[in-house]
């Protein structure tokens, strides 16, 4: 079961033992009792309301504080009646209630002649007065505001009223204390209201953020509206945006105010529809929208993306074909996914905050879209977010992704947008606990040649990378690459997607905060999609190309950019020397590669130019630390991978030693961390320090010497000065160890053969030495006669041998000086070159 559902409230377990205290303890009461207790609303903070009947005619409303896990009794009426819906301020001494009447029953005494519906005000600390509010004809609900705690006033309650006759009230109840302690209404007549919504058609009330929705038919479609409630009870239109959705036939809806009582179900109306409004907390705005398939066998359901300004209509192919078999459909917000179950068909876990591609979306059929312990013919109803009621059973669940069971998953899936899928989830939107994301590792090593569309540590670097970075601002998401794969073609089996364009919400409001406020960063990116960082295309890789391929010479060195880059890859260097890596294995040590300096100095100037012009807010201190951060981070999940290698295949400190053959598991880790070499390469991120030469021993050990070479020259491993200081020093000169120093030795570059040739006494060796000497004795020559040019005429022929360039203008100088035997023969420089090219080959016998 992919979605795990905790019971945090179940009425038979939370409420029944503590109802059957209250009265009479005999067998018809308590069957009475548990057969009409039910739940009538979910007030904000989780605690629940609910209703019983007795043999002896009373009809009661009970409060469960889901903190301090404790029943109390607010009001009992004298006669059964169907309660609708209620509500209690934050305090608990006001409790408004709208229920019906049975017109077959003696009328109660508060309710008026003619008027079937009612809703009233009581107060219950202690119980004084009752209040009428309404007496009409059609169905109303109840809901208290609940305000901040740092704003709350005492002296006010604010209560609003929805009818189904479609207009939403807001009444503004003064109270205050008499005698010290009892609570009475300061109203004494008419209660004042304020009319905020009328010819509505549909209509959801959110507890979390006190945000009203509601629709509005327009012509042929409808539009969308939200308010937003303040604690001191007034209220601002944050949005309207059109949808293209049609509910004029259909009766009023209501979603989170109160549960009709079995009595009351479907009774004068005619919705069939399912549509529900979901944010989540990095401003995510989504409308859900379900309404019976003609044909059974196709299920469509639309989502209205309101902060990507975009829809998407979803066809799911069903196994149902009877009518009396389609079960309902279920909407369940799991915050940065919402859930659409059908029972017995399918889950589809719908990507909120990154929908672009079916490969973010996880979609489960048959066995896996099980979800066991549920009420098949009762759907669920999202209250608060990550919270669903089962109304015919009275149970409220948490709902959350099981991170067992998308590992199970993952490690089953045969299909790469699975994978995929589950990676995303697991890197994106999941709380990893250390053992989970070293499962998570592990899976990765091992399947690094099964998928084949993407690549899983690019995956895991770059996912890893956002939601570690995301944390230091707000609009740092918005800058950084969130996955691997920007693009995906492919269709997935049982599910096909649509998209369309919408219209873009207009926002009324002119201050933004709370949730608002991540809801207007989200449509200005959206505005701005074009200048979105994406760092495997942003990162000017013929800038590194070029740096990598210069020499560390003197005006590289005084150019004020290179010196820029060294500066900042000295930064991220002290910065991985001082961190601290308590019970970390792997040997890696803390030297310093040229090219990798230059990428790690060069990746820090481009983000943080990036950065510079989109966080015009941040300080300049700040963009620094986090584009170090960036730079630190990604090393160090490189380093994590190998750490989680080297402990499950226990690998020692051994592996250091050249002069011993490998092991399946150091064969394992060498290709590893090929891997990791490409997936970092085709990124341009640069590599721990010390994981080159420790992928180079690892080579020496695995490897035959034609691969090893092979691996080399196509640019697979790098070599090292560590390297190969310590190939010389380890390994004897024996005929084996001869020929592989000598293959490494001729495919040392210059900077590095310069350091370390001296530490082999051998002929290739000393042949570098003699070619040094050489060229310094010839340049010596060269700068003494430096004043000298050869002719504008002459055009020596150059070559790509340094001592042999000196030799030729030597000898073309000396022609010039008449000291040329040759001189009356006019034999002119370049045939000096050529005698001396050809000279010079006799003389090495090549």
């Amino acid at each position: 079961m992919l979605l795990d559902f905790q019971v945090t409230f179940n009425l038979h377990r939370d409420v029944l033992p503590w109802v059957s205290t209250q009265g009479s303890p005999v067998s018809d009461t308590l069957e009475k009792t548990s057969r009409t207790l039910r739940i009538i609303n979910v007030e904000r903070g989780g605690n629940v309301l609910y209703t019983w009947k007795g043999v002896e005619g009373f009809t009661n409303v009970g409060l469960y504080d889901a903190l301090a896990k404790q029943n109390e009794l607010l009001y009992s009426f004298d006669s059964e009646v169907n309660i609708i819906s209620a509500s209690v301020n934050s305090e608990r001494t006001l409790l408004a209630l709208s229920y019906c009447h049975p017109t077959c029953e003696t009328q109660s005494r508060v309710l008026s002649p003619g008027s079937r519906y009612l809703g009233v005000l009581i107060e219950i600390k202690p119980i004084n007065n009752v209040k009428v509010l309404k007496a009409v004809d059609g169905s109303i609900r109840v809901q208290f505001l609940c305000p901040d705690k740092d704003v709350y006033t005492f002296n006010e309650s604010y209560l609003l009223v929805v009818s189904e006759e479609k207009y939403i009230d807001q009444f503004h109840i003064s109270i205050g204390k008499e005698d010290g302690k009892r609570v009475v209404i300061k109203n004494t007549g008419q209660i004042p209201k304020d009319r905020i919504v009328e010819d509505f058609v549909w209509a959801q009330w959110d507890m979390t953020d006190q945000m009203l929705f509601y629709i509005v038919p327009k012509c042929s479609s409808c539009v969308l509206h939200c308010i937003q409630f303040h604690s001191d009870g007034n209220f601002t239109f944050m949005l309207e945006i059109p949808l293209e959705i049609s509910l004029a036939d259909q009766g009023v809806s209501l979603v989170n105010l109160g549960y009709d009582p079995p009595e009351e179900r479907g009774r004068g109306k005619i919705v069939t529809q399912n549509l529900q409004v979901f944010t989540n907390k990095t401003g995510g705005l989504c409308l859900f929208y379900y309404q019976p398939p003609k044909v059974l066998q196709e299920l469509t359901y639309m989502v209205f993306l309101l902060h990507k300004g975009c829809s998407k209509t979803f066809k799911v192919s069903t196994t149902v074909t009877d009518p009396k078999h389609l079960k309902k459909v279920s909407f369940i917000n799991i915050d940065s996914y919402v859930a659409v179950y059908l029972p017995d068909q399918f889950l589809h876990l719908i990507n909120t905050r990154h929908p672009e591609l079916m490969c973010y979306h996880l979609f489960l059929a048959a066995e896996d879209a099980r979800i066991s312990g549920m009420c098949c013919d009762c759907p669920l109803q999202t209250v608060l977010k990550t919270h669903v009621v089962e109304c015919c059973t009275g149970i409220l669940f948490s709902v959350s992704i099981n991170q067992e069971q998308l590992l199970t998953f993952l490690t089953e899936s045969r299909r790469d947008c699975e994978r995929l899928a589950a990676l995303h989830c697991f890197l994106l939107h999941l709380d990893l606990q250390p053992q989970m994301e070293t499962q998570l590792i592990e899976w990765i090593c091992d399947n690094l040649s099964t998928c084949l569309i993407f690549d899983p540590i690019q995956e895991f670097v770059i996912a890893s990378l956002h939601r570690y970075l995301s944390m230091e601002s707000m609009y740092l998401d918005k800058l950084l690459p969130y996955t691997s794969m920007p693009f995906w073609s492919q269709n997935i089996d049982g599910i096909s997607c649509t998209s369309d364009i919408t219209d873009m919400p207009i926002l009324k409001a002119g201050i933004f905060k709370g949730f608002w406020k991540l809801f207007y960063c989200e449509l200005e990116h959206m505005k701005q999609a074009q200048q979105r960082f994406l760092y495997i295309n942003h990162m000017p890789r013929r800038d590194w190309c070029r740096l990598i391929s210069e020499v560390d010479t003197v005006e590289k060195r005084n150019d004020v950019y290179q010196r820029n880059i060294l500066e900042n890859a000295k930064k991220v260097l002290r910065n991985m020397s001082t961190r601290k890596h308590d019970g970390r294995i792997v040997p890696l040590n803390q030297e310093e590669d040229y090219l990798q300096k230059d990428l790690m100095g060069l990746m820090m100037v481009k983000l943080k130019d990036h950065l510079s012009q989109h966080l015009h807010h941040v300080a300049k201190n700040k963009i620094e630390k986090i584009v170090l951060d960036f730079v630190c981070k990604q090393l160090d999940l490189v380093s994590q991978i190998l750490e989680v290698v080297w402990r499950k295949h226990v690998l020692d400190p051994d592996v250091l030693c050249l002069d011993r053959s490998g092991s399946s598991s150091e064969y394992f880790a060498f290709h590893v961390m090929c891997r990791i070499t490409d997936a970092t390469s085709r990124m341009c991120m640069p590599l721990p320090p010390g994981f080159q030469t420790l992928h180079l021993v690892l080579a020496v050990r695995c490897l035959p010497l034609g691969n090893l070479l092979h691996y080399i020259d196509a640019g697979v491993l790098t070599l090292t000065e560590t390297f190969v200081v310590k190939l010389f020093k380890e390994l004897d000169d024996n005929k084996t160890n001869e020929k592989l120093k000598c293959s490494i030795i001729l495919r040392l570059p210059e900077n590095i053969c310069e350091k370390v040739h001296n530490l082999w006494d051998y002929a290739i060796s000393n042949n570098v030495i003699a070619m040094k000497y050489v060229k310094k004795l010839l340049f010596r020559v060269h700068q003494r006669e430096v004043s000298r040019q050869l002719p504008s005429d002459r055009s020596p022929l150059t070559i790509n041998f340094l001592p042999l360039n000196y030799l030729i203008m030597m000898l073309s100088e000396l022609e010039d000086r008449a000291l040329n035997p040759f001189e009356e023969d006019n034999i002119d420089a370049a045939f000096l070159g050529e005698i001396a090219l050809k000279q010079t080959a006799d003389l090495l016998r090549l």
